[in-house]
């Protein structure tokens, strides 16, 4: 392959790179105002010219919008593929929290980051108990609530291990959760990292001992990974 065809892979992947990030920052700032292009711009470590046209391409996509104050904001162009996408990630998931929950003998469950929330995107129940956590796919609270959002916390933390919780969302239930994104973690150094913040988890209404539970945790964050990027 000659220089000639090589140079313009080179910078579509960089404005690729950089339409992406910008995303990413904006879906940071959660149910905010959104950011302005001089903020996107300092946060991108580029011109304004370069955001004006990463913003004019994104919105024509509808996976952006421009307020009459010119701030920049997520548009429901981003909502058409995550819908899209989570039928995906459910069904590579659901295997892997099945084999959790039957080895543990308790509801286990798929968790991601949404702005300040845990979103539980995956549950799915022991097959041979009927005493069991009701907990259901869906169910939100804060971050700093439980054993699914603190791991996740943690993660941001660069913290890795298993967390626990006993009786925070439910009495007389005990959560233990591992992170799925570690920040400054080699695993997703490769490729650029995980871009979704997440936790593998399990909720019991019998104490759960990290020491037996955590190896299978660490076992279904391994599976889990490679579906959540």
């Amino acid at each position: 392959m000659s220089g000639a065809e090589a140079a313009p892979r080179g910078e579509s992947s960089q404005a690729l790179d950089r339409g992406i990030r910008l995303l990413e920052l904006l879906a940071a700032t959660g149910e905010s105002a959104g950011l302005t292009i001089t903020e996107l711009a300092a946060a991108l470590g580029v011109g304004r010219p370069v955001v004006y046209r990463l913003v004019t391409t994104l919105e024509l996509h509808h996976l952006v919008a421009r307020a009459t104050d010119g701030r920049v904001r997520l548009a429901l162009g981003i909502s058409r593929l995550a819908s899209a996408v989570t039928p995906v990630v459910r069904a590579e998931a659901r295997p892997v929290l099945r084999e959790l929950a039957d080895a543990v003998g308790a509801t286990a469950h798929l968790t991601i980051a949404e702005g300040d929330e845990a979103l539980a995107l995956v549950v799915v129940e022991p097959s041979w108990t009927d005493v069991h956590v009701a907990y259901r796919s869906g169910a939100r609270h804060g971050l700093d609530q439980g054993a699914a959002g603190r791991a996740i916390l943690a993660g941001r933390a660069g913290r890795s291990g298993p967390v626990s919780t006993d009786g925070e969302l439910q009495a007389g239930a005990h959560g233990l959760a591992l992170a799925l994104t570690v920040a400054g973690d080699a695993r997703g150094a490769a490729d650029g990292g995980p871009g979704v913040e997440a936790s593998v988890g399990v909720v019991s209404l019998e104490p759960l001992d990290a020491r037996v539970v955590g190896p299978r945790l660490e076992h279904a964050a391994a599976a889990l990974r490679s579906v959540i990027r």
